[in-house]
Order: C-alpha cells, then sequence, then structure tokens
C-alpha cells in the first residue's frame, strides 16, 4: 500500500480516523477502490467497514450491482 500525505486542517487532527474512513467510503462508492482495498485502508475487515458505509451515505450494493440482481430476479 502507497502513503500519500494529505494536508488538512487543525480541526481534523482528531478526527484520522472518521477522515480516512469517509475518504475510503466515497473512493468505494466512485468505484476506485475494492470493499476490500477501502477496509484495508482503514485498518478494518471488510464486513466491518460495510457496516460503517451507512455513516457516509454510500451503499453497499452499488446500482449496477443492483441492476444486474433485479435483472437476475426478472423485474
Amino acid at each position: 500500500m502507497t502513503t500519500i500525505t494529505l494536508q488538512v486542517p487543525d480541526a481534523l487532527e482528531k478526527e484520522h480516523d472518521e477522515t480516512v474512513r469517509f475518504l475510503a467510503a466515497k473512493l468505494y462508492e466512485s468505484g476506485k477502490l475494492t470493499l476490500g482495498q477501502a477496509a484495508e485502508m482503514c485498518g478494518m475487515k471488510k464486513w466491518d467497514f460495510a457496516e460503517i458505509l451507512i455513516n457516509y451515505n454510500v451503499h453497499y450494493f452499488d446500482a449496477s450491482a443492483l441492476a444486474a440482481i433485479n435483472d437476475a430476479k426478472g423485474m
């Protein structure tokens, strides 16, 4: 894994873990990371990370996955 240094306002210093989870959730949502990669970025297990996605209004299944499921069901 690569390390990136990100400059953020001092107010976020105490929110390090929350900031990393937010970035990972949004990168997952945009399709830049898999669920496993996003979880690893946060130092979490996949299923634990999947549970916190709701905090960031990120759906576990993306629209294309839901469409494929609905197609399989004949909807």
